[in-house]
């Protein structure tokens, strides 16, 4: 299937919610027109007639584009709008920093108690955070969540914000990544120098010693920032001598965190540290039955342990499987068996075939595939032809290799662990929406296992 057409095939699915949302004049006006050309991450990008289109989609029907993107479900989740015959972007949709809306712009409303799976390997952390999200402050505070990427952290997170908001409304919940809080800090301090920077800060801090429950995401890449540490400590120590909840997840417990102040790490370790562990098969199987009840797709018992198998360790994993077969499913019309789902993800590869991988396999694979030079591929620059390749050898080495990210990093050139994890995280994205990445990344990963 070429890009174009999978470019099509997405927009269809998003036209189809924006009908059942805008006037049909307005649909027919400004929507139809819109061309899909490309995928940036999880963008799509649009390209329309005339400027004064662009603006008007942007001012009049952002949010309801932005809500029909999401609810249409294709892991697209924002978009760009171009002008026939410019190479700018007019329109780009983004999440602004409102201080009057800590949570509903945050949140996934689909993160409930309800649809986290919980097994013998996270039952212990699941009833840890229903009880956070039932009595604020009562019981663990702070709640320390910690286990390697995707295996539920942000779904846990997000689920007693969500459970606050829908039961105890007058308490004021604020939900964010330590990513954001990092650069709603740096904002608050420099980029507002003229006369109004104190007042900015004065917000930024009152906006967060003042909620009653902050649930912090990532807090990982506090590693290296002594200011950022600094803010969070002040901020920590009012919250909790107001008795707030306060609720962290991490890919590591607090003692690994790098360079972190020793009087944050004593707070952090002052309540519950609870770790999430790799799903077994029975509660792999048991996920993926509740991710196709959501979808409104039945899938045998047969396709489903297939799907399990070999699936590697974190639950993103497991659900960009899923979502690959019944994409597959509905753009060659089939039912989903055993050999829709084989060709789909084509054929699962052994624990044996794995063992069998060095990193420095992987590093020739890549480098020969995007023909580039091994220097220039561990080094550090940042050319668009150099940055995803590096990013998709590391991607390569977490999905084959069962080894810490730690000892990958070392391999992709001495980087830290946290760059490994984004640019991990940033090729599976890219996977589910980017058919080329998609592709290349199969081509790469079977002559990897073929050698």
């Amino acid at each position: 299937m070429s890009e174009n057409n999978q470019f099509e095939f997405l927009w269809k699915q998003i036209q189809g919610v924006m009908q059942e949302m805008i006037s049909p004049i307005t649909y027919e006006m400004y929507i139809s027109k819109l061309v899909p050309v490309d995928i940036e991450e999880t963008k799509i990008v649009l390209k329309t007639d005339t400027e004064f289109f662009a603006n008007y989609i942007g001012t009049k029907l952002a949010d309801t584009m932005k809500s029909a993107i999401r609810k249409a479900n294709t892991g697209i989740t924002d978009f760009e709008l171009m002008v026939e015959g410019k190479d700018d972007v007019v329109f780009t949709s983004v999440e602004d920093f409102d201080d009057d809306d800590d949570v509903a712009g945050n949140l996934n409303p689909r993160y409930t108690f309800d649809s986290f799976v919980a097994g013998k390997s996270n039952d212990f952390v699941f009833a840890a955070a229903q009880s956070v999200a039932k009595n604020p402050a009562a019981n663990f505070n702070p709640l320390y969540i910690y286990g390697a990427s995707g295996l539920g952290k942000t779904h846990l997170l997000q689920s007693i914000a969500n459970y606050i908001n829908l039961h105890k409304p007058s308490l004021r919940v604020i939900y964010t990544t330590c990513d954001k809080f990092i650069n709603e800090l740096i904002d608050s301090i420099y980029l507002n120098k003229g006369g109004n920077s104190r007042d900015k800060q004065a917000r930024f801090r009152s906006r967060y010693r003042n909620c009653d429950v902050l649930l912090l995401d990532d807090v990982q890449f506090l590693a290296k920032k002594q200011a950022v540490q600094e803010e969070l400590f002040h901020t920590f120590n009012e919250l909790q001598s107001q008795n707030k909840q306060i609720v962290l997840t991490s890919d590591v417990p607090p003692k690994e965190i790098a360079t972190l102040e020793e009087r944050l790490r004593t707070r952090f370790e002052g309540g519950l540290i609870a770790d999430i562990q790799p799903p077994d098969t029975e509660t792999k199987i048991a996920i993926l039955k509740q991710k196709s009840y959501e979808r409104k797709v039945v899938i045998s018992n047969d396709v489903l342990d297939f799907l399990a198998r070999d699936s590697g360790t974190d639950v993103r994993t497991l659900e960009g499987r899923l979502t690959k077969v019944i994409f597959a499913s509905k753009l060659h019309e089939q039912p989903i068996t055993l050999e829709l789902a084989a060709n789909a993800l084509n054929e699962a590869v052994s624990e044996e075939e794995h063992e069998t991988v060095t990193s420095d396999k992987i590093i020739s694979s890549v480098c020969a595939f995007y023909k580039i030079s091994r220097e220039n591929l561990l080094g550090k620059s940042k050319k668009k032809e150099l940055v995803q390749p590096r990013q998709i050898c590391a991607f390569l080495m977490c999905d084959i290799m069962n080894i810490p990210l730690v000892s990958i990093g070392e391999a992709m050139g001495g980087r830290d662990h946290t760059t490994i994890i984004h640019s991990r995280e940033k090729v599976n994205n890219l996977l589910k929406v980017n058919d080329r990445v998609a592709k290349e990344v199969n081509d790469i990963k079977n002559i990897i296992l073929k050698q």
